[in-house]
């Protein structure tokens, strides 16, 4: 007896994967048993309980239900919402892409918090050294030059960069042996 049965997809943007296997027909007599007996005491009407085949109960006991949550998950991804119009105006011909909400004022805020956070660790490993965590801020995340910050704190681009080096050290030190 072939049974159809559907597992969640490694992909959770896609629908559940379903998979036919092969089931020997003495081994599903059992479920089927007791899920006719199952039904039998819950149902008023015990003439109108019928046995069902295996598919029908892998249906309504996995197959629909995992179904059903993914889909509850998924339903408005990709589908852009035109507004509903009354009758008596005329019809909508935008694309609908001003009902698209934007995120990016979230994203932002984000993206601000994980910067601020990278910051303040890299200020607490160098501890006493906060100009050392000034420039590897300024030099290595964002992306200002050493000749650049040489120029601005007036200092010499090989001095720079010597502390630079040390500051690596020290947090490439912190960062491996924290990971252990």
């Amino acid at each position: 007896m072939k049974i159809s049965v559907k597992y969640e997809n490694t992909n959770e943007n896609k629908p559940p994967v379903s998979m036919t296997i092969e089931v020997p027909d003495e081994d599903c007599t059992l479920m089927i048993e007791a899920d006719y007996q199952n039904r039998l005491e819950e149902e008023a009407d015990k003439e109108s309980v019928k046995r069902r085949n295996v598919q029908e109960i892998m249906d309504e006991q996995f197959n629909k239900p995992l179904y059903n949550n993914w889909h509850r998950e998924h339903r408005r991804r990709g589908q852009i919402q035109t507004p509903f119009r009354k009758d008596d105006e005329t019809d909508d011909e935008s694309d609908g892409m001003e009902t698209v909400p934007d995120y990016s004022d979230e994203a932002n805020r984000t993206s601000r918090y994980e910067y601020e956070d990278v910051c303040q660790r890299i200020r607490q490993v160098l501890g006493k050294k906060q100009d050392w965590a000034n420039m590897f801020i300024a030099v290595r995340i964002d992306g200002m030059s050493v000749k650049d910050y040489a120029l601005f704190c007036g200092d010499s681009e090989n001095n720079i960069t010597q502390k630079l080096k040390r500051a690596e050290k020290k947090l490439r030190i912190f960062f491996q042996n924290r990971q252990i």
